[in-house]
């Protein structure tokens, strides 16, 4: 299998280390600032042989960067947030060229099982609602969202889970939280590895569930299976197709 690894920061770095120990021939590396990579855009040396490019560029340049992809008729992994206003679009493109594509907030694998996790407890508490249900996210003061894609994603699983959720409130409250909504607060600072937790609280108990990122190995490797499940499939796919493939 041959790749092309589409913004070389420090996630494509290791990915291209991920992807070398696997097996996989990483044929080009695309970034216009990076010195070490191969080309500054694509063309046609740099998409040569290329089965699956992977993308984790800037929010700002990932819609042309998937459209470049498409351009060249290539499978396509997109680990960038910030772009998902253009879903109908990209969707258009992707089925029209026959390709496949496969995008997420995070491509932990830990994250996706920690995802699969949260959605059945969701239905679990969704038959007591003598629980409340709120969640916490904390990143290192580097992270430029806020709340991260992460925390949408559990979000949306809990509202899609949970009867008595309907609305996501991420901001600060100065008032009383209505009983429809879902508070996930957010804090950013320090070194703070990658945090996400969910509560379940009554007066009696506290549920929680938690998952903290040691590095950022989990996260390249998520993308490298990604990029492997993904040839020879049409169409738009989340991480969380591949992984209840996996798991079931």
């Amino acid at each position: 299998m041959k790749i092309s690894i589409v913004g070389y920061g420090q996630m494509g770095h290791l990915i291209k280390q991920i992807a070398i120990g696997r097996g996989i021939d990483v044929v080009s590396i695309i970034d216009p600032y990076q010195k070490d990579a191969t080309h500054k855009e694509f063309c046609a040396e740099a998409m040569k042989e290329v089965d699956t490019c992977i993308c984790f560029s800037q929010p700002d340049v990932a819609i042309k960067n998937i459209e470049d992809a498409c351009q060249w008729g290539k499978q396509i992994v997109v680990g960038t947030t910030g772009w998902t206003e253009h879903m109908a679009a990209i969707e258009k493109q992707i089925t029209a060229q026959k390709l496949g594509m496969v995008y997420s907030s995070n491509f932990s694998i830990g994250v996706n099982i920690f995802f699969k996790m949260v959605e059945q407890a969701a239905q679990i508490i969704n038959k007591f609602d003598i629980y409340d249900i709120m969640g916490f996210e904390g990143h290192h003061l580097k992270k430029r969202d806020s709340p991260s894609g992460t925390a949408e994603t559990i979000a949306n699983l809990l509202i899609s889970n949970i009867d008595r959720k309907t609305k996501l409130v991420s901001e600060k409250l100065d008032r009383k939280v209505k009983p429809d909504e879902l508070h996930f607060a957010s804090l950013r600072g320090g070194h703070i590895p990658g945090t996400h937790q969910v509560l379940f609280d009554s007066e009696a108990d506290t549920i929680e569930l938690k998952h903290v990122v040691r590095n950022r190995t989990g996260l390249a490797t998520g993308a490298v299976y990604a990029a492997e499940w993904i040839v020879g499939r049409q169409g738009l796919y989340t991480e969380a197709d591949m992984m209840k493939e996996l798991v079931g």
